[in-house]
């Protein structure tokens, strides 16, 4: 991994602004993005969600890039939205038409693991369920405190996290806004595994670097799929699935999986 605090955009200032930051570090082909802001527990504000489009888009244009890690800084991985920019919207529907960071982060198309090292809380539990696999460490929590303050969330909480743990425990913390706990949240399906703090972004980044082993396109395909797949009737998931099959059978990849299968060696897949 490169030295901390560098990234595409180079060295950043000695230490994060009160504003905040979103940086960048890779290690071979995976890319760590960590929200950085750990005086507000990483509070994203309108320029933060500026600097993760551009990270986003940057590492969707970057080949050498196959695997990201999204983490926080400090003691907790989101708190959300910074509560004191959202009297800066002179009306509710601005609000409501401001660049969303969930829909941001939705459109990173290489897999994305949330290395959840502490709070997930409002658009943090949402940056979390944008993310295709969730690794929490012991002292994580996971709330959508949103009711507690008057209105719900609007980056697909709702469905993302019926999807995840099912209407009731969905209801549950939709309705209460309290917290659970890393080890309730594995129970529920929330995450796939619960982790010691200090071994949290370790193995998330190795696992990173299994992904990014893979088959590049096919493992954005696969990311692809399983997203349709949550919106399609079964027989139409089908379908799409074997369209999909037929276009990374097409692939230069595809012909050297076969044939380092054949020849008993291990694959070098270059994404074509």
């Amino acid at each position: 991994m490169t030295a901390p605090g560098t990234s595409a955009a180079g060295p950043s200032p000695a230490g994060p602004s009160s504003a905040g930051t979103v940086r960048r570090q890779t290690d071979g082909h995976v890319a760590v993005l960590t929200l950085d802001r750990p005086a507000k527990l990483n509070a994203l504000t309108g320029g933060m969600t500026a600097e993760l489009r551009g990270q986003v888009a940057a590492v969707n244009d970057d080949g050498d890039i196959r695997a990201v890690v999204l983490t926080g800084a400090g003691r907790a991985f989101c708190a959300g939205s910074d509560i004191a920019e959202l009297d800066n919207y002179p009306t509710p529907w601005q609000f409501g038409q401001r660049e969303d960071y969930g829909d941001v982060l939705r459109t990173l198309r290489k897999p994305v693991i949330a290395a959840v090292n502490g709070h997930a809380l409002g658009g943090g539990l949402e940056l979390a369920l944008a993310c295709d696999i969730r690794l929490a460490a012991q002292t994580a929590t996971f709330a959508a405190p949103e009711i507690k303050l008057g209105w719900i969330g609007g980056s697909g909480q709702s469905a993302l996290l019926a999807h995840s743990v099912g209407p009731s425990n969905a209801a549950l913390m939709l309705l209460t806004g309290d917290p659970v706990d890393a080890a309730t949240a594995l129970r529920w399906g929330l995450v796939s595994e619960v982790l010691p703090p200090d071994a949290l972004l370790a193995r998330a980044v190795a696992l990173a670097a299994v992904i990014a082993s893979r088959a590049p396109v096919a493992a954005q395909t696969a990311k692809l799929n399983l997203r349709a797949a949550q919106e399609m009737p079964l027989s139409r998931a089908i379908d799409y699935e074997r369209q999909l099959q037929t276009i990374c059978f097409a692939t230069s990849d595809a012909a050297e999986g076969r044939a380092a299968f054949t020849e008993r060696r291990p694959p070098a897949f270059r994404g074509r």
